[in-house]
């Protein structure tokens, strides 16, 4: 299991796609492009989130806890070979991700219910999902799908992602086929979600080049825009 044992700053903006393309320009030159991606430059990522009968997880989101956890499942390019267990852990404006990966056929039983196995599993993130799918009756409540387009600065680890074409999928027992059946989420045609990632500081030449008049910092969830739809 890797384990990231340490917050990180998170930083959201809702962006258009004239933004986009400006703050895109000015980074290139700078940070290189994550070399998981494909000859695009971006890879699809698909999310199984976790929640229970009275919404917990959301709730925690749209009441504004402060500390938080939420569980779920991903997966990148619809490639099964490669699967994870995620537990974010938020904290303001702070993260902390844990990771444990799955095989295809635990991933599979686990969204089929299919839950005994993990009771014994090697990897302490799986038994402790096992025990809060028990206690809190967690259970996979929606996919979360969009295309990401990464880059990567050495100083002060930062991450730069533009998120778009953000969908939504409720759960059925479906969830692993290769096409879902999703809906866009979007408020409006052609929003991007600019998310930035970095340790104990920004450095001042990131700032720079993602500074652009009329954006706003904003708290965006995912999971919560995408539970609009169920």
């Amino acid at each position: 299991m890797e384990k990231n044992d340490k917050y990180r700053h998170e930083l959201k903006y809702q962006i258009g796609t004239a933004d986009y393309y400006a703050i895109r320009q000015r980074l290139r030159p700078v940070m290189k492009s994550d070399e998981h991606v494909r000859e695009d430059g971006r890879y699809v990522i698909r999310s199984i989130y976790f929640d229970n009968a009275d919404d917990k997880v959301l709730l925690e989101k749209v009441n504004g806890v402060q500390k938080r956890e939420k569980f779920r499942v991903r997966f990148y390019n619809d490639d099964f070979s490669y699967v994870k267990l995620e537990k974010k852990i938020k904290w303001n404006s702070l993260c902390m991700k844990i990771d444990a990966r799955l095989t295809e056929e635990e991933c599979r039983a686990l969204i089929a219910g299919d839950t005994a196995w993990m009771m014994k599993h090697p990897y302490g993130l799986v038994r402790e999902l096992y025990c809060k799918m028990n206690s809190q009756q967690l259970r996979p409540k929606v996919m979360v799908s969009y295309v990401r387009e990464p880059y990567i600065y050495k100083v002060g680890n930062v991450r730069v992602t533009f998120d778009s074409n953000i969908r939504s999928t409720l759960f059925h027992r479906a969830f692993l086929k290769e096409t879902a059946a999703d809906i866009a989420v979007a408020d409006n045609p052609g929003e991007i979600i600019l998310e930035v990632k970095f340790d104990a500081f920004l450095p001042e030449l990131i700032q720079l080049l993602i500074q652009t008049a009329g954006i706003r910092r904003q708290a965006y969830s995912k999971y919560g825009v995408c539970r609009r739809f169920g």
